[in-house]
Order: C-alpha cells, then structure tokens, then sequence
C-alpha cells in the first residue's frame, strides 16, 4: 500500500475489504519496509543490513534489523485494531525463499542464489520465522482464518538462470525445479495445512510446479496471461487451486466498469469450457501486482473496485 502511515492503511484495507482484509506493507517508509527487507526482518539466526547494492548477509542483529521488526510490529499494532472481535480470512504475505535468496546477497556480493547450502539454510529461516510470525498474528486476532501470501516475482527468473551475478556480467545458474519445488514445499508446510498462496506477476508463472508444491492458490498478473497457460489454468481449476486473478490496475489509471474487469475472466472460462458457476468458488479478484506505486486515493478505490468486480462476477458468471 503507498504512504507509510501504518493506522490510515490499517483502516483503508479493513473498510474496503471487510471480508478479507490483510497486513499491509508499506515500502514508501523506506529499508526495512521494502519487500526484501520485511521478510529479512522475520528470518530466525539470519540477519541483513543494508549496503548500498541492496541487502547482505551480516553477523548479528544492527538497526537495519531492529527498524524491520519495528515496522512490522507497527504494523500489526494498526491491524489489531481494526479488527477487534473479527471472524473469517485474514492476508498475510511474506516474500517466497526464491525471490529472497535472489534479493540477498552473500557477505562477497553475490547473490544467496549462488549459493545451494545457502539457499536451504534461507528456505529454513524464513520457514521458522513465518512460524513465529503466524503464531503471533493469531494472539492478536483470535478470530481470523489466515491465509498466507507467498511473493515470488523472481521466480520464473530463478527457473530460467535470468537472475544476474554481481558483476551483471553473467546470469546465476538455473535452480533446477525439482529443488525449486521442494523449497516451496517446505516453507508451504510451516502453514500446517492452511491456505497459501503463491503470487508471481511475472509472465508464464510454473502453475504446475506450484500446485505440486502444495498451494492453495495461484495470484497473478491475469493481462499476462497467454493461449499458453490455458492447459495449466484448467487442470489448476479442476484440481481445485483457487486462482487469484489480478484485473485491476496497480497504478494510478483511469478504471473501466465493473464488469469490464471481469471480461476477459468471463472469456478464459468459456474458452476452457469450465462451469460458470465455478467461477465464485474459483476465482478471487485482486489487483495485478502491489499498490504502493500508487497515490492513496486511486488505492482505495482499486479495492473497492476489485470488490463490485467481485459481485458482478458472482451475480453474472456468464
């Protein structure tokens, strides 16, 4: 979400969302609320500090740590409220171990990605502290049924050996998928059998690698979407993957109808010839990607927006 005041978001995602707000990020704060240093806030026995390639490995907790945990907790303090004597799905995201290990970078620069033990030593932190940070969610709102967001936007690049070196010379070996698949497997576990989802707005997202891994659901960027994915997409439906579609802009940009939004859902489904009545059991409607590039009132109302798509869809399948 954009701005960096943790109670106004707080308050934009519970009243716009009301049955099914989430902890919101807040990157516009700075290192240690960005998407790569939240996470390495919530790593067990791991820490990183901020130099000025980005975020590296160090030996102990420094103020780059501490300000990450302090944000998140502020953040959470701003959710609690919000959600006093709330009952029904709560998001909470965190970044995937692939996009982390290709966003953090060993003590000689290099990318984790270079590095197969360190790798699996990231993959075990995050899986710990995701714990930890799921246990502590449910403290503070008894009543919520988590769903936990997993963000992978690295990870068709991590698959394709596309992630460069330090230099920018050469790219970082391809992880093989089968590994690939066993890293999500595990930190997909710490949720005990919860829902999880996978976000990647990236094109040509592994659907099948994914569900193979475990997920609940898919999130993706739906106007990335290709003839190619058609086979994916329907065997990831009738095996019962929720897919979250991203139809609503993360920028600011002028919105189209309601039920514009939702067309080309509308088509893909009767390309594929699913039952339109899957379509609200299938399908959730969201933005493409994060909205923290855009302004606080278009955010606003691309949540309300992804909502009356919602109901048009589920009003109108066909």
């Amino acid at each position: 979400m954009p701005g960096g005041d943790a109670r106004e978001a707080a308050k934009t995602v519970t009243g716009s969302l009301d049955d099914f707000p989430f902890l919101a990020e807040l990157p516009a704060r700075g290192p240690g609320a960005d998407m790569i240093g939240r996470t390495a806030g919530m790593l067990v026995e791991l820490y990183a500090r901020v130099e000025p390639s980005g975020w590296r490995f160090g030996d102990r907790p420094g103020r780059d740590t501490k300000r990450a945990r302090s944000w998140l907790g502020e953040d959470l303090d701003a959710l609690e409220e919000f959600t006093q004597g709330y009952e029904g799905p709560l998001k909470v995201q965190a970044v995937g171990p692939w996009t982390l290990a290709a966003g953090l970078e060993l003590r000689n620069g290099e990318s984790a990605l270079s590095d197969p033990g360190a790798c699996r030593d990231l993959a075990g932190s995050l899986a710990e502290g995701l714990r930890l940070h799921l246990e502590e969610v449910r403290r503070r709102i008894p009543g919520a049924q988590i769903v936990l967001q997993l963000d992978e936007p690295s990870l068709v690049a991590v698959l394709r050996g596309q992630v460069p070196t330090a230099s920018g010379y050469r790219t970082n070996r391809a992880v093989d998928r089968q590994v690939a698949e066993a890293r999500l497997r595990d930190v997909v576990g710490v949720h005990g059998g919860g829902p999880v989802v996978v976000h990647s707005c990236a094109p040509d997202v592994p659907f099948a690698l994914l569900r193979r891994a475990g997920v609940s659901a898919i999130s993706f960027d739906f106007s990335l979407l290709t003839d190619r994915d058609d086979d994916a997409i329907g065997e990831a439906v009738e095996g019962g993957t929720r897919l979250f579609a991203g139809v609503v802009p993360g920028a600011d940009v002028p919105l189209s109808d309601p039920a514009g939004s939702v067309m080309g859902v509308r088509t893909l489904w009767r390309r594929l010839g699913l039952r339109p009545g899957l379509l609200a059991e299938a399908v959730t409607l969201t933005p493409s990607c994060g909205l923290a590039g855009a302004s606080p009132d278009f955010a606003r109302k691309a949540l309300a927006h992804c909502v009356r798509a919602a109901r048009s869809l589920a009003d109108n399948p066909e």
